[in-house]
């Protein structure tokens, strides 16, 4: 009888303990779903699925329009830069009117645009560049600019 008093002990005590850690998860899934039915606890988390693959679409969006965006900008100007000089050195004519301007992208792509000036005359000159070389022949001062 003593055996049969200590199995029926220790087995109510288990189940008292089960039944208190039953109402203790019970209190906790309460708090959890507070307000919330299992209808409407479904419906929330296929909303937030919802949102969830809109936001992932609205990133990709987004991500693809900054590369769209960041290509055009790599064609806009990039740098400018303008050289003086007086082609006639030593003569006296002319001073500082000749110059020298590169106008390239952020790929050392674009023109320069250089001017030769003289009492009589003056010329313009527009090389083209690609990655900051041209098929032309560049003047030191149109090297000078696309440093």
């Amino acid at each position: 009888m003593n055996q049969q008093f200590t199995t029926v002990l220790i087995l109510g005590t288990a189940i008292l303990l089960l039944v208190i850690w039953n109402i203790l998860l019970e209190r906790r899934l309460g708090k959890m779903l507070k307000g919330k039915s299992a209808a409407t606890l479904e419906d929330t988390i296929v909303e937030n699925q919802n949102s969830l693959a809109k936001l992932f679409e609205f990133k990709k969006s987004t991500e693809d329009e900054f590369k769209k965006v960041d290509e055009r900008i790599k064609k806009k100007l990039h740098g400018a830069k303008t050289i003086r000089f007086n082609p006639f050195q030593g003569t006296g004519s002319g001073g500082n009117q000749s110059f020298a301007t590169a106008l390239l992208d952020e790929e050392g792509s674009g023109v320069v645009i250089s001017s030769l000036y003289a009492r009589d005359k003056m010329s313009i000159f527009a090389k083209p560049i690609n990655k900051r070389n041209s098929e032309f022949e560049l003047t030191d001062e149109e090297r000078e600019v696309l440093k």
